[in-house]
């Protein structure tokens, strides 16, 4: 589960992971929320001394406006991972992300999850992140790892 497009060392550092076993991926992407979340990313922003993102949080596509920037960042992903040599497959999905997760590891009888987030500070206190949310759901462990910034 990702939250925005992967960059190179993301791509690297998953697709390395597991040495030279062959490994394939099944992207989900979150795109942003809805404007209730707006506060707790810019506390997250303030937390980690980023105040220009803090002051920008407002600007950046929420919502209905979120699908076109999460279909392209997820597009932009799966080509990365494909061109690292390993197959991808993904989908955008706004309704119901855990639920979608756990389907999708029995689907492709995943071996384990990796959640790439930005930090969430407040999530992440309360372990209401993405991947203590899965770690209850999914059946498989579940890696939590931050994306790398560009």
């Amino acid at each position: 589960m990702i939250e925005k497009a992967l960059t190179p060392e993301d791509v690297e550092f998953v697709t390395t992971l597991h040495g030279d076993q062959k490994v394939s991926f099944v992207v989900l992407m979150q795109p942003r929320g809805d404007q209730a979340d707006v506060l707790l990313r810019a506390i997250d922003d303030v937390a980690y001394g980023e105040l220009k993102e803090a002051s920008q949080e407002a600007e950046e596509p929420e919502g209905e406006e979120a699908r076109h920037p999460a279909r392209v960042a997820l597009a932009h992903s799966l080509t990365a991972l494909r061109g690292a040599g390993t197959e991808a497959t993904g989908q955008v999905v706004e309704k119901h992300p855990l639920d979608r997760l756990k389907s999708a590891v029995e689907e492709s009888g995943a071996d384990e999850v990796i959640v790439l987030t930005e930090p969430h500070y407040v999530e992440e206190f309360f372990h209401r992140d993405w991947a203590s949310r899965a770690r209850h759901q999914v059946g498989v462990p579940v890696l939590k790892l931050f994306a790398h910034s560009e």
